[in-house]
């Protein structure tokens, strides 16, 4: 497929790396995370949400928004969210309280510290707000999509099914009053309103482009989703770091991460290319930080970067490709053959 490169100039600013030190939030799972694993994290639901302000014990109405983060980078996960809070805070305490905008307009020093107030207890955001995140990984998006032709997986199906399952689990499993749902669009908003609408018959729902900078619900979720992203991409760069040092060490070999990292993950970043360029397995590319789906992946690894592999007969003496991982006369993947001492460890190389 295509890359999938920012529709305006405006979207440039998505494309800035993250800084040195972007907050951490608890929607960060390291283990999942570093393992390639798509998962799913939501918030306490917040005290003014689960508390009502009227004299008979209602539930409290509530409005939600739905953005994202890292659709078109070829490194790193594409993260999901969506952010509620009581309609009669909406405006007041997302714009006049709290500058909340899209994302992008946003610098990352100011994103990041919207974020850990969010995640302050007894702050008024944290009170007031609850979120919810869907962290789709490289390594998963990838899978999809490159499925056979019958039976693709494609980007928009993905972030459709990703804004269902948030949706869900905030009105369905989490029993959130939710009233309106503002979300920003994929393709066609017409067709992307009524096949939501269809789903959630008894929710309004409004899909537009540029969302996240006409309502402010979808402006908070742009952030967490981006807030989280750049944490995903930082944690993710500092473990491949640490484990090539630590490689470069028992091989007694310099590391071939550029001294300024991957920049931010998209193809149009020259810091980017260069880094998948200089840390590419001839073979086997790289690890599950990569969207392999992505053109700039498949360009470096069929040029003349990467090496043309020749599989051997299947019918080969009924040879077969886990016989390379077995100990000889054991019959057992617990042994010491030439695959299995590098499968898994990356940057080693077995020949």
């Amino acid at each position: 497929m295509k890359d999938q490169l920012p529709e305006t100039v405006d979207d440039f600013e998505e494309q800035q790396p993250p800084t040195n030190h972007v907050f951490m939030p608890p929607s960060l799972d390291r283990s999942r995370l570093l393992s390639g694993d798509s998962y799913t994290f939501y918030s306490p639901i917040p005290r003014k949400v689960l508390t009502s302000s009227s004299i008979i014990n209602e539930p409290t109405p509530c409005v939600l928004g739905v953005d994202e983060a890292g659709r078109g980078p070829v490194l790193g996960p594409m993260v999901y969210c969506a952010f509620y809070l009581p309609q009669d805070l909406h405006h007041s305490l997302l714009t006049k309280d709290y500058s909340f905008n899209d994302s992008k307009v946003l610098t990352p020093d100011v994103r990041s510290n919207l974020m850990r107030l969010i995640c302050t207890s007894d702050h008024p955001l944290f009170d007031s707000c609850g979120w919810s995140v869907r962290v789709l990984s490289a390594r998963e998006i990838s899978s999809g999509m490159l499925r056979p032709s019958s039976g693709v997986y494609n980007l928009n199906a993905q972030a459709m099914d990703a804004t269902i399952e948030l949706i869900r689990g905030i009105v369905g499993e989490r029993s959130v009053d939710v009233k309106e749902v503002y979300i920003d669009t994929i393709g066609n908003p017409n067709t992307y309103q009524k096949k939501l609408e269809q789903i959630f018959p008894s929710l309004k729902i409004t899909v537009a482009k540029k969302a996240d900078a006409l309502y402010p619900c979808v402006s908070a979720a742009s952030v967490v989703a981006k807030v989280t992203r750049d944490a995903a991409l930082e944690l993710c760069y500092e473990a491949l770091i640490k484990n090539d040092q630590k490689l470069a060490l028992e091989e007694q070999a310099e590391s071939q991460v550029p001294v300024d990292g991957w920049g931010s993950g998209y193809p149009s970043d020259t810091r980017c290319v260069s880094w998948l360029r200089n840390d590419m397995n001839p073979i086997f590319g790289w690890g599950d930080e990569c969207r392999f789906s992505w053109g700039t992946a498949k360009d470096l690894l069929e040029g003349k970067e990467g090496t043309k592999v020749e599989w051997p007969v299947e019918d080969d003496n009924g040879a077969r490709l886990t016989d390379l991982f077995v100990r000889q006369n054991t019959g057992k993947l617990e042994g010491n053959g030439e695959l299995r001492n590098w499968y898994g460890c990356r940057g080693r190389n077995p020949f």
